[in-house]
């Protein structure tokens, strides 16, 4: 009886244990990183794992405002750059080339095809997939037999490979979505001429020297894939020695925006080899410098225009569009690499606030430069008062150059980090917008999880699991944005609540088909103050910054005529099917808030509205929420002598002007707005 017994405790113990192990509900700080995925492809020893994983090209699917997004890009600037632009030019173009001759090819080949090709991978779009594989078959056929592929760009004798550290980008994407081993054979040869290149010829022109941190992700993800290269890790510590240092104490080897958003990062790609501390401790350190000296601005960016000068910190200085999509791919990079959700909350702030508004809502132009206070927008030239001389503040799709086709990366490199796979066979749900994800998870499953939302102008997101069988285990990670409070998740209806401060909500049980998670982000006003920028405040709701709406008179402009110097353009193309505008003030700017209004934020009136017909939220006469607001009028803040609006007053200014209630929009919907505002009693 006793042994009966015995047993049956046993038994009971041993499958009370199994019973918990088939159940982990709850928040967590840290993600798994001594497992490894059975699936895909993470760093191979001695690198450092990935805490989280990038999934193939394709995987994800954006429905919703995004998916809208995307179809408008294919519609618009991205889709139709070829019959604008003179770099995408066929002729003569030397990324068409066998021998790398021709009397064009550089950057901007690479740059547009980075988002183009990828626009026609998840909306697999047979135009744009045809059009791609031209490019990337030219640039697989024009390898040398020394190594080199793609132009032949001489500074100073020396080679400039900046071009082909974006195509090489290009072409592994395309590997992830046809397999193709030829580009696996490309770049080994191309890393064994780059191997045996002297140090005084390697990453000496000043693009390549600042951006070298893209050439040795290129290298880790070729080690990742093949077998006896060791020699490739010799080469990543080579081009990381011959980079422009960006471990530097409070300070950048140079401030041109793109670099810094761009390259700030390189330290903690490197940390994979050196597994240092402090390389990965020198990128943190770098952003946090930036925005400490530059960046007192709401929508994540910082003040720079081209390049940040001392002094001028004020939000009337803003950022390339070039800045803003490099910063956003780094933080997706970065939060593959360290898996902290500070880089998510990052990539959202811009992706939201910054990024929307440096183009048309039809996605048929764009502007090189945009501010978090820019109350004008328009083809005169603003210098010195920003860091550029002609019309840079003008929307217009045959300008800009860089931006012109390096824009095209932004969202569909955004779209494929909605979600990521963890290395316990899980996947991790990392930036929400909707859409469905395939992944390959648990035992050797396959399911899809679908993702419907209106985030961030909603607070409740649900996902829908569906499996091609029953009872299927997996780890499902959802990130918690560092400002939801008293966040909630549902599962099938049972109530659980997030702790205060967790990173990540972790749900590892069995799952059915239809299985229904939801995730509730309460989204409360608050006030941010920028202390060191005159006292001013940025009203904020979740992920969002709210703007001044601001009346938007758009004036229709020849784009030849008004287009940036450097600009080209092909013979045939029509600046009247693609026009440039101006846009200007139709109503007053000059704002303060009231003072009382910042102490009990809780009490504004936050006002929903339909939902667009078009699921496009960011256009200033559609978005679905707002804010309204008291305020007064500055009669004596102004547009100052170079056109731009003016610095901000210093906060707090006692004013005699009538109180008014105004209306706030979603940054990222206000192409002319002031987003830091002064503050008056």
């Amino acid at each position: 009886m006793k042994r009966h017994l015995f047993l049956a405790l046993v038994l009971g113990l041993t499958f009370s244990n199994l019973s918990a192990q088939q159940e982990t509900i709850g928040s967590t700080q840290d993600l798994p990183v001594e497992s490894s995925n059975a699936y895909y492809i993470n760093n191979r020893q001695p690198l450092k794992q990935n805490v989280l994983i990038k999934l193939p090209v394709g995987n994800i699917r954006p429905s919703g405002w995004l998916g809208r997004y995307l179809e408008l890009q294919k519609e618009g600037l991205t889709g139709n750059l070829g019959e604008i632009s003179a770099w995408l030019s066929k002729k003569n173009n030397a990324w068409l080339s066998k021998d790398g001759s021709g009397d064009h090819g550089w950057e901007e080949v690479p740059y547009w095809l980075k988002g183009y090709a990828h626009l026609g991978y998840i909306l697999n779009d047979p135009k744009i997939i045809e059009e791609s594989k031209i490019w990337l078959e030219a640039a697989i056929q024009s390898q040398r037999p020394d190594g080199y592929f793609g132009p032949l760009i001489l500074r100073n004798n020396k080679p400039d490979l900046w071009g082909n550290m974006i195509m090489l980008w290009c072409l592994q994407s395309y590997y992830e979505y046809s397999g193709d081993e030829r580009v696996l054979t490309l770049m080994t040869n191309y890393f064994k001429w780059q191997y045996n290149l002297p140090d005084s010829f390697l990453l000496k022109d000043y693009w390549e020297n600042s951006r070298g941190g893209d050439n040795i992700l290129s290298v880790y993800w070729l080690y990742n894939r093949t077998k006896g290269n060791e020699w490739l890790l010799d080469l990543a510590e080579k081009l990381h020695r011959n980079t422009a240092d960006w471990t530097k104490q409070n300070d950048l080897p140079n401030w041109h925006n793109v670099n810094v958003a761009q390259c700030f990062r390189e330290p903690a790609t490197f940390y994979l080899q050196s597994q240092d501390a402090k390389h990965l401790k020198a990128t943190y350190d770098n952003f946090h410098f930036v925005r400490e000296v530059f960046g007192q601005v709401p929508g994540g960016m910082f003040g720079a225009d081209e390049n940040a000068r001392p002094g001028y910190t004020d939000p009337r200085q803003g950022v390339e569009t070039c800045g803003m999509v490099e910063q956003m791919a780094s933080n997706e990079i970065l939060l593959g690499i360290t898996g902290d959700p500070f880089w998510a909350d990052h990539a959202e702030e811009v992706a939201f606030n910054t990024y929307p508004a440096a183009v048309t809502a039809d996605f048929k132009a764009l502007r090189y430069i945009t501010s978090p206070n820019m109350t004008i927008s328009d083809s005169k030239n603003h210098a010195p008062g920003i860091d550029n001389s002609g019309p840079f503040l003008m929307m217009n799709p045959f300008s800009s150059r860089c931006c012109q086709h390096n824009h095209s990366q932004g969202w569909p490199y955004y779209a494929e980090h909605l979600y990521m796979a963890t290395n316990d066979n899980g996947v991790a749900a990392v930036l929400y917008a909707a859409s469905t994800v395939d992944v390959k998870v648990g035992n050797k499953s396959e399911v899809s999880i679908k993702q419907t939302s209106n985030y961030p102008f909603e607070e409740v997101i649900n996902f829908e699991v569906n499996t091609k069988q029953k009872n299927v285990q997996f780890p499902f990670y959802l990130r918690i944005p560092n400002w939801a409070e008293k966040a909630e998740v549902k599962i099938n209806g049972k109530k659980y609540n997030v702790s205060r401060g967790a990173k990540y909500f972790k749900i590892d049980r069995m799952w059915n088909n239809d299985d229904k998670v939801e995730l509730i982000l309460p989204m409360a006003v608050k006030v941010k103050t920028w202390e060191k920028n005159k006292n001013a405040v940025s009203i904020m709701r979740g992920p969002l910054t709210y703007s001044l709406k601001i009346k938007e008179q758009y004036v229709e402009k020849d784009s030849k005529a008004s287009a940036i110097g450097d600009s080209k353009w092909q013979e045939n193309a029509d600046p009247s099917k693609w026009p440039s505008y101006e846009i200007l003030p139709a109503s007053d700017w000059n704002y303060g808030i009231v003072k009382s209004e910042l102490e009990r934020p809780e009490n504004l009136t936050v006002n929903k509205k339909a939902w667009p017909k078009d699921s496009f939220p960011f256009e200033a006469n559609t978005v679905p929420i707002s804010i309204t607001i008291k305020a007064k009028q500055l009669k004596e803040w102004l547009v100052d002598r170079h056109g731009l609006t003016g610095e901000l007053p210093l906060s707090p200014l006692v004013v005699d002007s009538k109180e008014q209630v105004v209306e706030l929009i979603p940054m990222g919907a206000a192409r002319l707005r002031i987003s830091a505002f002064p503050v008056v009693k």
